[in-house]
């Protein structure tokens, strides 16, 4: 789905006054969702219909995070509508950010998050590793397929550890991407934003992430410290972190794979990445995609 796709449904779904958004509407980002600011709406259109499922359990997720008083966006309509084969869902427009999100912010929103008892209704595993086939198929022929191959097996022994891992804290709610990008600061403070990884699994995941970015992405030491001293625990502490790391990292080097047909730099990065998988060495840097 480009961008003239996405404002085709958005013409459709028939949003803002008149029913005439798409010609007004301003992209604001272009992933497995595109997503435009209407007004005083943010409207989100899924890529296709495996994303409804999904679309559906983000609104039910922001509302009852409504209802328990989380800090989080929240939906202007109560079900994603389902518009030529793709979810739409509608939002309330957020206020400019005053400042950018730091990863103190997270941690204290994730200690709410992680304080909540489990919803009326059900919420998926967190399944990390669900995507790398997928993502794998979709760069087909033009990364090598040693290295394919040796994602997949990554990705087995991954899940099978992880399947029998012991945790330190309560399984429970989670947000499931746990990244400051996925707060937004504005003048009543830090919110959540994309809820759409909201899963029910170990509270480890969360805070996985950040010590990832910490030895992959340049997180300096000093903001990681910053979130273990907020939530409260440095989740490296714990014996099956390397496991959740190392399937984090599976995930997110086959991500990258989809990409590379069209971006060379895409290829570039998935190389450096798998190269450094193989080496089995822990301080290459890794860069966002």
């Amino acid at each position: 789905m480009d961008e003239a796709q996405a404002r085709n449904v958005l013409a459709e779904a028939e949003i803002g006054p008149g029913g005439r958004a798409a010609p007004d509407a301003v992209l604001l980002a272009l992933g497995e969702n595109a997503v435009f600011a209407v007004g005083d709406l943010v409207v989100k259109v899924g890529r296709g219909t495996e994303l409804l499922e999904r679309a559906r359990r983000e609104v039910t997720v922001a509302l009852w995070l409504a209802e328990e008083g989380v800090p989080a966006v929240r939906p202007a309509e109560p079900e994603a509508r389902f518009v030529a084969g793709h979810p739409v869902t509608l939002w309330h427009r957020l206020s400019a950010p005053v400042r950018p999100a730091h990863p103190r912010d997270l941690a204290e929103l994730l200690r709410v998050v992680h304080a909540l008892p489990s919803p009326a209704f059900a919420l998926p595993r967190r399944e990390l590793l669900d995507g790398v086939e997928r993502w794998l198929r979709l760069a087909g022929d033009v990364i090598d397929p040693a290295d394919a191959a040796f994602l997949r097996d990554r990705r087995d022994g991954f899940a099978a550890a992880a399947a029998s891992l012991t945790p330190r804290l309560a399984p429970g709610p989670i947000h499931g991407d746990a990244l400051p990008r996925n707060v937004h600061v504005g003048p009543d403070g830090p919110v959540l934003v994309d809820l759409e990884t909201f899963s029910a699994d170990l509270r480890e995941h969360d805070l996985v992430v950040m010590a990832l970015s910490r030895d992959r992405y340049g997180l300096p030491a000093e903001a990681y410290d910053t979130f273990t001293g907020t939530y409260g625990w440095d989740v490296r502490e714990w014996d099956g972190c390397a496991v959740l790391r190392g399937a984090r990292e599976t995930a997110s080097c086959a991500w990258v794979a989809q990409h590379a047909p069209s971006n060379p730099g895409a290829l570039a990065e998935f190389e450096r990445r798998v190269a450094s998988l193989r080496d089995g060495d822990e301080s290459v840097r890794w860069y966002p995609f």
